[in-house]
């Protein structure tokens, strides 16, 4: 919720949590039994690479399996690497907005 413009809202019903920015997904958090993850969206060759690094890190569940990955919160993965894989799913969408909702989320 610290991202410009950033909301949350539960569009499947009341489960997974879906971030937004503008309307658009940038994270979609949810639990699989008692273990949660969290699905981002990530440049493909970004994502590859990541889920050749880190065993926790798979193609999108449910999603463009080229443009997001989803990574089970099992504590593999370091805090400091999943805030920037959050921070740049962020910054895919916003690059995506047109010009004027980039701008207003500024203003």
């Amino acid at each position: 919720m610290t991202y410009n413009g950033a909301f949350d809202d539960y569009p499947f019903g009341p489960e997974p949590l879906v971030m937004k920015v503008s309307g658009k997904m940038f994270a979609i958090i949810g639990v699989n039994g008692s273990v949660a993850n969290i699905s981002l969206k990530c440049e493909p060759h970004m994502a590859e690479l990541l889920r050749m690094e880190h065993e926790a890190v798979k193609p999108g569940y449910h999603l463009n399996k080229k443009h997001w990955n989803t990574v089970t919160m099992d504590g593999t993965v370091p805090d400091a690497e999943l805030k920037s894989m959050i921070d740049h799913s962020y910054d895919l969408v916003v690059k995506s907005l047109t010009k004027a909702q980039r701008e207003a989320l500024i203003g």
